[in-house]
């Protein structure tokens, strides 16, 4: 990722380039550092290699050591190694893009290096590229670590550092190990600085990370400009910073923040990358007593017995006090490297082929072009071996990166606290006398926050204007925020404004930061949480269908039918002549009392059925076979007539409600119209049940809601239940909530993307809603209802013939078996006096039969007069006793014998 205008930038580079090759002084090309007794050899060739640092620099110093250290420890180990690689080295004495360019070409063209180990800054190894392009000579860097250099643009630059991008990864693991939702990149105004952060920045948003703003500080920051950046920090809410920067200007910011108490003791987390990690280790004192507590990220170095020799050898002969940097430990790895691939090509030719340019106005076109170089390119690509910082292999002129190690300030040491490998982190909190920061705090300075409120038209008790409440506004949600702000262990100040617009362009202004949050009755929605962070819902949830209901029982001169059905009063009616018929079938022989004309004896039969279902029957019974069918059939009228009475009385004194609609289909289907709240979300949802966009009408207050339904306007109405709950405490009598409950997240209060006030509040809300203080809220938006679903209860029906069938059936089989039994009896006793010899020898005379006959019925009929009124009515004593049946067989069988 270049920065904009590199072009034209590099070809200003480039004329003043020669015009420094031209006119510039001797002094500006320092001389080379000459390895006189390998070059005396015969038999060994020299090959020289160009080196481009700035010694004078902490990096640069340690490096320049560990490189030389290396020659002379590869050799020492490889002595009949037929090449050898001299330095000719250029000291830059800064960090100055062109005197690197003019070293580089006093290298290709007067030196005729067939390598060059350097620059030390991605700035510097722009311009080297395509010199080593044009004159393949490979160009190898072990700190130039700038993502915007690729080898697959630059096929001759080989980077034996690890990719800065790849660090990104690990500071956004450990921003989310910890849960720092809040992080903001401070960084020097160079290349390096600008091409890396946007790959950091992009690999925490990957986490859901909140990049707030960007601190820039230019290279030569006077301490005024330092500070001005530190109180710009201090002034917002992030606690969490990764610093890139260079080591000069990183010990002057840290000095800085230290003064303004901006260390972790404060809270404050400051994570550096690796090319600042080792400043303690080479700052000593320095560095370590203003970052006390600083994280830092560096790749993961094998502790080993080479890697101890070398610190020694260091420190006895190039006075180098602590152990190399991870810097320099690569160059110590590059020469070794080099060394390698140049044996490896030992029969090349070592010569530079003249330039055939024509144009030969410059110095610049007599650079020639290697004739080893290819094959060197392609020696350094394939050799592979394990150095003093790890395995060094290179995949596309780049060396692979490995294990991050994740260290500490504490004391005078960075001491490792965790390490990261392939995506996984092993860390702990490091500071043991701190408790691990939230990431975040409430700004020191007088901030309020500007929170954004609907303005409603209807349903005001959950938000609405009220000039005498402390913030302007009251209402159900405002009751519920300032509830869960209060419960916050930091002051949090913040001020109402009233918006009139939908409440998706409210949110909208969130993303927008017009304002710092929206309180209301703001739906949590997917497409909402695009632009704003949501808590955590604080009211039920879900869409339900709100109805009319009505009372099903009319009352009317023929309510008293309405207890049972049709079936069941014919069934009963036909019982009742059923059961009066066999009493008199039974009766009428024996009982005067079912004589007489037809028509009297008709009349009997009606008046004694109908009156047992009043139990008033006053008849006498003789025979014991009525009296089974009437105590049967009383049973079951008794049971019929309690049935009857309840049904009747439910009928006439409840109420039997039922909804008008049962079912969102149903309103579909028949093409009727459904109203919704205005400027809700509610017309996407309609859609997707099937209503058609003319058949839905915006209705924007209770009343209007009852209005609608009660005319007729609406079918129904759909809505989110707490605005329904509410419709209903001011209606209760008329409208119930129906039909199942369509999935929606309830209120919610937006935040802007990344907040950590979300996190904070959510839990706040939580502990509202277990308190009573939930409880009081409620308890004054809907008051003490229930809000049961009145359409949900079936109505009382009519009484069946099926709940009765058992009853009908016994009295039915009693009657019948009644009747079998009489009809048994009477025809035994007809056929038993027909076959008396008595009767046949000494036949009577027609009159007199007719007045025994006479007698005999009187007799048996005449009722008792001392008992006359009791309720059992029994037979004359005088009467006489019916032959059992034992009795009239044996007497069949003595006249058949004879």
């Amino acid at each position: 990722m270049a920065p904009q205008g590199d072009g034209h930038h590099l070809q200003h580079l480039i004329i003043v380039l020669f015009y420094f090759l031209i006119y510039s002084p001797p002094v500006l090309v320092l001389g080379a550092h000459q390895n006189s007794s390998t070059s005396e050899r015969n038999n060994v060739r020299d090959v020289k290699v160009g080196v481009i640092l700035d010694t004078y620099s902490w990096n640069g110093g340690i490096s320049w050591s560990c490189m030389q250290l290396a020659l002379e420890d590869f050799y020492a180990l490889n002595p009949d190694y037929t090449t050898r690689i001299s330095f000719v080295l250029r000291d830059l004495k800064s960090g100055d893009v062109f005197a690197a360019a003019v070293a580089a070409v006093d290298l290709l063209k007067n030196e005729q290096v067939e390598a060059i180990i350097g620059p030390q800054t991605s700035s510097q190894a722009k311009f080297l590229i395509e010199l080593g392009n044009k004159s393949n000579v490979p160009i190898i860097s072990f700190s130039a670590n700038s993502p915007s250099i690729s080898s697959s643009q630059t096929p001759y630059f080989i980077r034996t550092s690890w990719n800065d991008s790849s660090q990104a990864t690990v500071i956004a693991s450990i921003a989310q190990h910890f849960n720092w939702r809040e992080v903001v990149p401070v960084f020097e105004d160079t290349d390096a600085g600008n091409i890396f952060v946007p790959y950091l920045v992009d690999t925490l948003q990957g986490i859901d990370a909140y990049i707030p703003y960007r601190c820039k500080i230019p290279s030569g920051a006077s301490d005024s400009e330092i500070n001005a950046a530190l109180d710009y920090l201090k002034a917002n809410r992030t606690r969490v910073f990764v610093v890139h920067m260079s080591y000069q200007l990183a010990l002057k910011f840290f000095s800085s923040a230290k003064e303004q108490n901006m260390t972790i003791s404060d809270d404050f987390v400051w994570i550096t990358t690796y090319g600042l990690t080792d400043i303690v280790d080479l700052a000593g004192p320095n560095a370590s007593n203003v970052m006390q507590g600083v994280l830092g990220i560096r790749p993961f170095i094998p502790n080993s017995m080479r890697l101890q020799n070398i610190s020694m050898r260091l420190k006895n002969k190039y006075q180098v006090n602590r152990g190399p940097t991870v810097f320099g430990l690569w160059a110590y790895d590059t020469v070794w490297l080099l060394a390698r691939s140049v044996e490896n090509v030992t029969h090349a030719n070592l010569s530079f082929t003249a330039s055939n340019e024509l144009y030969n106005s410059t110095d610049f076109s007599k650079i020639g072009v290697s004739a080893m170089g290819l094959t060197l390119k392609a020696s350094l690509e394939s050799t592979n071996f394990s150095g003093t910082s790890g395995d060094f292999n290179l995949v596309n002129s780049q060396l692979q990166s490995g294990t991050f190690e994740i260290t500490n300030v504490v004391g005078a040491y960075n001491y490792p606290v965790g390490n990261w490998t392939g995506g996984n982190i092993s860390i702990k909190w490091p500071v043991n006398n701190h408790d691990k920061p939230e990431g975040w705090q409430w700004p020191t300075t007088n901030k309020r926050l500007l929170i954004g409120v609907p303005k409603k038209p209807g349903f005001a008790e959950f938000v609405k204007p009220n000039t005498t409440a402390s913030h302007n506004f009251s209402g159900y949600c405002i009751k519920v925020f300032e509830a869960a702000i209060n419960l916050l262990p930091y002051n949090v100040s913040y001020t109402f404004q009233e918006f009139n617009g939908t409440y998706d362009e409210i949110v909208y202004q969130v993303y927008l930061k017009k304002y710092d949050a929206v309180v209301g009755d703001i739906t949590i929605l997917a497409n909402r949480s695009m632009y704003a962070d949501f808590t955590l819902p604080y009211t039920e949830s879900g869409v339900r269908m709100l109805a009319l209901i009505k009372d099903v029982n009319k009352k009317s001169p023929w309510t008293f039918l309405a207890p049972w059905t049709p079936t069941l009063w014919l069934t009963t009616g036909a019982f009742v002549f059923l059961t009066g018929i066999t009493v008199w079938l039974i009766e009428h022989r024996v009982n005067k009392e079912f004589r007489g004309n037809r028509t009297n004896q008709m009349g009997s039969i009606l008046y004694f059925a109908f009156s047992t279902l009043v139990f008033t029957h006053r008849e006498r019974m003789v025979s014991n076979l009525s009296r089974i069918v009437v105590i049967t059939w009383v049973f079951v009228v008794l049971i019929l007539q309690q049935s009857y009475t309840a049904s009747l009385s439910s009928k006439l004194t409840v109420e039997q409600l039922q909804v008008t609609v049962t079912s969102i289909e149903q309103v579909v289907k028949a093409g009727q119209n459904v109203g919704y709240l205005e400027e809700s979300f509610m017309p996407a949802l309609l859609k997707r049940l099937g209503f058609k966009e003319e058949r839905m009408i915006s209705l924007s207050s209770p009343s209007e809601y009852n209005e609608a339904l009660s005319n007729g306007t609406v079918a129904v109405v759909v809505d989110e239940i707490p605005y329904l709950k509410l419709f209903l405490k001011n209606y209760p009598n008329n409208y119930s909530m129906v039909g199942p409950t369509y999935k929606s997240d309830g209120f919610g209060f937006a935040f802007p993307k990344g907040s950590p006030l979300v996190p904070d509040v959510s839990k706040k809300i939580l502990e509202v809603m277990e308190s009573n203080t939930m409880t009081k809220f409620d308890e004054e938006l809907y008051g003490s209802s229930t809000f049961t679903d009145k359409g949900d209860t079936s109505s009382s029906t009519s009484l069946t013939f099926n709940s009765f069938m058992g009853l009908f059936l016994i009295t039915g089989v009693s009657s019948i078996l009644a009747l079998i039994i009489h009809a048994f009896f009477s025809i035994f006793q007809r056929h038993n006096i027909s076959t008396s010899t008595e009767a046949v020898q000494n036949p009577p005379q027609k009159d007199e039969l007719r007045e025994e006959d006479q007698a005999n019925s009187q007799t048996m009929t005449s009722p008792n007069l001392n008992d006359e009124g009791t309720p059992e009515r029994e037979i004359s004593n005088s009467q006489i006793e019916m032959p059992s049946f034992g009795e009239m067989l044996d007497h069949t069988r003595e006249g058949s014998n004879e």
